[in-house]
């Protein structure tokens, strides 16, 4: 009888694509949208200067989100093969016992989904409206708070982590992944708080209201009466940076994950001559956002 030898067995791996070299949607998951449903009426753009944030406008729909959710629950692997191309990555970010808050930056130079997110209409046009302009990218987060042990989000302004850039012109847009309610740790606002001056930058997963301190006594009545923000998967908020914002812990035995894209008015320039993010070429401070890191999403998109 003749035998044959062991073949050895070859492992082959498979480069790691970074994404962020190419700067226009790579499938068709954003390509569909019905034009009526990509404006914001003036009504609503009054209603963002007025509160600093605007509530419950649709960006996805639900095949949208379910892939979404697969490539988060992918992502979010430890081990994942392109972990190295985060700007950021917290398995856990939470500091209290017991609590778990998932926090990554830069999903979208891993993921063609999130990519693709960035040049979604549903969102770019409403971004260019608020801004009053062209929109260019700055960078997205995820956020995850799992079943019963979610941790909070300190209320925080945006900008308070964003100060090596400006002017200020940045917005976020904060987009549910699952229905949101009080019970999973939804999204607050405090109401007109975008005409508040920057506050200290808080420990971004530590004490919910860690921010009071440095809040005077009408600020600390109003911070007493947020706006809870419950909205359905697929629905999105847009705030300005200066506007206060917060989550609670995560009660219910749902979970509740989101994802985050931040933008900026394209001519918004570096104030400084380190990195803006880990991993990212330096832009000399006083230069404008540009390149491959921060590319521009829109051009002239800002007409109802």
């Amino acid at each position: 009888m003749t035998h044959r030898s062991a073949v050895p067995k070859l492992e082959l791996t498979m480069p790691v694509l970074d994404l962020s070299s190419t700067h226009e949607q790579l499938t068709d998951l954003f390509r569909s949208t019905p034009p009526s449903s990509k404006t914001l009426s003036e009504d609503q753009v009054d209603a963002f200067h007025r509160n600093g944030y605007l509530k419950n406008i649709p960006i996805l729909n639900n095949d949208q989100v379910e892939i979404l959710r697969n490539e988060l629950d992918a992502l979010s692997a430890p081990d994942h093969p392109a972990r190295e191309l985060w700007y950021e990555f917290h398995s856990n970010e939470s500091s209290s016992n017991g609590s778990v808050l998932f926090h990554a930056l830069g999903a979208w130079r891993i993921s063609p989904a999130f990519h693709d997110a960035l040049w979604n209409p549903r969102f770019t046009i409403p971004a260019s409206q608020l801004l009053g302009g062209n929109v260019r990218f700055w960078h997205d987060q995820v956020f995850c708070k799992p079943p019963r042990c979610g941790g909070p989000v300190a209320w925080h302004q945006d900008y308070s982590y964003w100060t090596r850039t400006g002017p200020m012109n940045h917005l976020t847009c904060w987009i549910a992944l699952d229905d949101c309610d009080r019970e999973n740790g939804c999204l607050h606002y405090i109401r007109g708080s975008h005409r508040w001056s920057l506050l200290p930058m808080p420990e971004i997963a530590g004490s919910l209201d860690g921010i009071r301190p440095n809040l005077n006594a009408e600020q600390q009545q109003q911070l007493d009466h947020p706006e809870a923000i419950e909205i359905s998967a697929g629905e999105a908020c847009f705030h300005h940076p200066l506007t206060l914002h917060g989550s609670d812990k995560n009660r219910s035995d749902r979970p509740r994950r989101a994802m985050v894209i931040n933008v900026v008015l394209d001519g918004t320039k570096s104030l400084s001559d380190e990195p803006l993010l880990k991993g990212v070429d330096p832009i000399p401070h006083g230069e404008p956002l540009g390149g491959r890191f921060f590319p521009q999403l829109t051009a002239g998109e800002t007409s109802p």
